[in-house]
């Protein structure tokens, strides 16, 4: 259908983890990073491709910074099969051993206490957001109708791909993330 239309444009979604595997020294998320990865590498390679096999079809990689939006919930809710807000056992027993996981003794902390802070990490995820979905939508459709084939969404993603072109060797040391998440006004999970 594309290949038929007069124009088109294909918008693909990677993430700033697309271009730096890491949301934190202690957060291992290595699928999450490479399917990115995969993402950004297969999108640029169709530029080649479109432009030789269809070139009135457009390709862009977007590429986004921390969005405020309920993926934490929604992603929670999906993994269970639950569509309610309770947290069932094996989840609150997943988000206990992610809690030591980040450092923190978790084995004092009871089932309420690991529902409070999944839900204030959902909270602060959606709404300390430095760009809202809104905000990501526009950028992304101003992007788009200027033909950019990489749109990085968030000035903090701005800020992870200068920094991590400027010092690639040292992207994956806690002091660099810590030293980006204080210059990108992030708050580093407790």
């Amino acid at each position: 259908m594309l290949l038929k239309a007069e124009e088109g444009h294909i918008v693909n979604t990677s993430s700033v983890n697309g271009f730096w595997a890491s949301v934190g020294p202690r957060t291992p998320h290595t699928a999450y990073s490479a399917a990115k990865f995969a993402v950004k590498g297969f999108s640029e390679a169709l530029l080649t491709d479109l432009r030789l096999n269809a070139p009135h079809i457009k390709v862009s990689v977007v590429m986004p910074g921390h969005i405020g939006t309920s993926i934490p919930l929604n992603s929670r809710k999906l993994q269970s099969g639950n569509q309610a807000d309770a947290m069932d056992a094996t989840q609150i027993a997943q988000a206990r051993a992610r809690v030591g996981s980040m450092g923190r003794d978790a084995s004092s902390l009871s089932d309420d206490d690991i529902r409070k802070l999944v839900a204030e990490r959902e909270r602060r995820f959606h709404d300390e957001a430095p760009t809202s979905a809104a905000q990501a939508a526009t950028i992304i459709l101003d992007g788009v109708k200027a033909d950019r084939w990489r749109i990085l969404v968030g000035e903090d993603a701005h800020k992870i791909d200068e920094l991590v072109r400027r010092s690639p060797e040292r992207a994956y040391d806690a002091d660099f993330f810590e030293a980006f998440a204080k210059e990108a006004g992030w708050r580093l999970p407790t």
